[in-house]
């Protein structure tokens, strides 16, 4: 039953820097959430900026209605995320725009905040203590979390105490918290989230838009000249969440094999990084190429034969990559560096949908990462069995419709335990 059939459609108010058309994961996410609740006779608006996830402005109207859902843009900078000062200007103007307009705009039944910028669930602490705004928190990454753990900010520093305490108290005051998995949810509870508000929803793929292919029907193996290639594709953000030791070191070592390809998709500030370390020692078996616009993920992650995935093990329960749900939906096994103790390392383990190298347990991960790589590539059962055992997984826990649902059933719980009547009351 929709919220329509029973009479109880709810207004709600997303928050979040980016949205459609922008390319960003969150932005895709959110997208897809808002259409599905728009179906199910929900009042969705979405509060978000112009500005594209890498840099630049989108050249999109003020306020539009798209598929149903309201989405309203505020000024904000758009110098994208090549420099922290940039990243942080952007950051700052977003976030004072999107406050002042949750303090003078409508009120809705629910505000739910996403978490990009950082401490934008603070925006609705903030409405909650002025307006009496009701508001969520959809927990996409936890920040200064991050910024602590990949050194950005020193952990004991006043700095990241007084954003911790800014940080902590969004998620504190919030009506629930969607969390993406158990290692998030354990650090929620410990910035004093009750786990009565805590609800586990991971993010998701669309089965229609990302499918296993086999490899000579895809054209853009043929297009990219990767039809003889083994390709083991690392496909999204190389970010500072991520680690790279031991995946340059086992490129070099397997250059000049001929059959195995190196490919990495999209940005982020590693990129440099990892482009400067293949020139540097001459890679023959290495590329990296731009994002792909969303249509053409079906064929894009069905062209790798393995999906590279990594983690720093500090950023357990920090990040959850999402990347993991399109690698299951392609029917390709992942094979992850990091900490097995994380979300997407007890996925993988879990459903034996690929490998997991973690760089702790090892004596040498160089060497053990090498080897994985090696007998992937010449075990074809193995591989068809991790990916067949991930789409399977993904059909049934990881899918939009799967996930989305868990969204309705959260917000018709909302409904029962804090009627819309009594929240605009005392919102008005």
């Amino acid at each position: 039953m929709t919220f329509a059939e029973a009479g109880d459609a709810p207004s709600i108010l997303f928050i979040n820097q980016h949205y459609w058309p922008d390319l960003a994961s969150t932005a895709q996410h959110l997208t897809d959430l808002a259409e599905y609740l728009v179906e199910q006779g929900v009042d969705v608006h979405v509060l978000c900026s112009r500005g594209h996830y890498l840099s630049g402005s989108m050249e999109v109207p003020a306020e539009e209605t798209h598929n149903g859902v309201h989405v309203h843009r505020v000024r904000a900078t758009a110098f994208g995320r090549d420099t922290i000062l940039g990243r942080i200007t952007d950051y700052a103007s977003f976030y004072s725009s999107t406050l002042a307009r949750v303090l003078a705009g409508s009120a809705y039944d629910y505000i739910v905040t996403l978490t990009t910028p950082p401490l934008l669930p603070l925006v609705g602490a903030i409405a909650q203590r002025v307006r009496g705004q009701a508001y969520g928190v959809w927990s996409m990454d936890l920040h200064p979390d991050a910024e602590v753990a990949t050194g950005m900010l020193e952990g004991d520093g006043a700095p990241a105490r007084l954003l911790h305490a800014l940080n902590d108290a969004g998620y504190r005051n919030a009506d629930f918290v969607v969390d993406l998995g158990t290692y998030m949810k354990r650090r929620i509870h410990k910035k004093g989230v009750p786990d009565d508000r805590l609800h586990t929803i991971p993010v998701w793929n669309k089965k229609e838009e990302i499918a296993p292919i086999a490899h000579d029907e895809n054209p853009l193996r043929h297009e990219l000249g990767l039809d003889d290639k083994f390709v083991i594709m690392y496909s999204g953000n190389a970010g500072r969440a991520h680690r790279f030791e031991e995946v340059l070191a086992t490129m070099k070592r397997l250059d000049g094999h001929p059959e195995i390809e190196f490919v990495f998709v999209g940005e982020g500030p590693q990129k440099e990084r990892i482009e400067t370390f293949a020139e540097r020692h001459g890679l023959s078996n290495f590329r990296y190429l731009p994002y792909f616009p969303r249509e053409d993920l079906k064929y894009s992650l069905p062209m790798a034969d393995v999906h590279l995935m990594t983690l720093r093990e500090e950023m357990a329960g920090i990040a959850v990559p999402g990347k993991l749900y399109g690698i299951m939906a392609a029917g390709r096994p992942a094979l992850m560096v990091g900490p097995a103790a994380s979300e997407s390392g007890e996925t993988i383990q879990g459903y034996e949908a690929g490998r997991v190298v973690d760089p702790s347990r090892e004596v040498d991960p160089d060497q053990a990462l090498h080897d994985t790589v090696l007998r992937l590539y010449s075990d074809d059962d193995e591989r068809r069995r991790l990916g067949q055992n991930g789409r399977d997984a993904f059909l049934e826990t990881f899918e939009r419709e799967v996930c989305c649902q868990s969204w309705t059933e959260l917000l018709r719980a909302q409904v029962r335990e804090n009627p819309w009547s009594q929240q605009n009351e005392v919102a008005a």
